[in-house]
């Protein structure tokens, strides 16, 4: 990789088992409602992944029924890449602690309601994501979490955050934010989240292809915008696990708030 990381991150470390290690992706474009949550399930097949299904949630279908489902077909150790933030900052929740009505709130709101993480991927490649301590996605973060502890108590393991890109536990997960992927990948964001984009997506598809195998109908995959933005989870999961992704370097922090695992633009 050419260059230098940004300060306060490290490039994140390639290891040639990393991807023996895990056989099973599965990508969450997360919401608050069932009905809005994309899923799209991978498996690695001798030297590549192959994406198996990609699907959107029902109040029928519930998403920890089918990602439980998949998790029960795996053969091997699984990653979960979730499209929503999995912490809050941390000087937020010091402020909050002692907070009384009335009283001042001390820290500039960049720095209080926004994560390291947050900062970091603006620099990296130009989209800052919403910041969890101020905005909506805040629903979509608890509504992450809980999904989290129920898959734990669906399947029977405890999931944690994964650090290393051969983690240790059968099944972990990483937070993942789709644009910004795409924008490490060189492609353009402009049209692909409307319901009508499907030609923005159909022009992002073939970068995806890439990297994942489909055996299906190309439009499967970009009709419906959250379906699409699950794939893209997929694709920064193989990010994070083939040592494109950048790692923080202040894991402690990082551990308490929260990191996006994006690749670097010009890996």
């Amino acid at each position: 990789m050419a260059g230098e990381a940004p300060e306060g991150v490290g490039v994140h470390p390639r290891e040639t088992s990393s991807v023996t290690q895990v056989n099973t992706v599965i990508g969450v474009d997360c919401a608050t409602q069932e009905k809005r949550v994309g899923l799209a399930w991978a498996e690695r097949l001798g030297g590549g992944w192959v994406l198996r299904d990609a699907t959107l949630a029902s109040s029928a279908r519930p998403v920890a029924h089918i990602v439980s489902g998949w998790l029960a077909e795996r053969s091997g150790k699984a990653l979960l890449a979730l499209d929503a933030p999995l912490g809050w900052p941390s000087p937020m929740k010091a402020m909050l602690l002692d907070h009384r009505a009335g009283e001042r709130v001390r820290g500039e709101p960049n720095h209080v309601f926004r994560r390291e993480g947050d900062r970091f991927v603006a620099s990296l490649v130009g989209k800052t994501p919403l910041d969890v301590g101020a905005d909506r996605i805040a629903r979509t973060a608890h509504w992450a979490l809980c999904l989290l502890e129920n898959l734990r108590v669906r399947v029977g393991e405890p999931i944690p955050l994964a650090w290393e890109v051969a983690p240790t536990a059968d099944i972990s997960a990483i937070e993942v934010y789709p644009a910004a992927t795409l924008l490490a990948h060189g492609l353009s964001l402009k049209g692909y989240k409307a319901a009508e984009g499907i030609e923005a997506r159909r022009r992002l598809l073939p970068v995806i292809l890439e990297h994942l195998e489909w055996r299906g109908r190309p439009d499967d995959l970009i009709e419906v915008p959250d379906v699409f933005d699950a794939t893209v989870c997929v694709l920064a999961a193989l990010d994070f696990l083939e040592g494109r992704a950048v790692a923080p370097t202040d894991l402690p922090l990082a551990r308490d708030e929260g990191w996006i695992w994006v690749a670097r633009p010009d890996a």
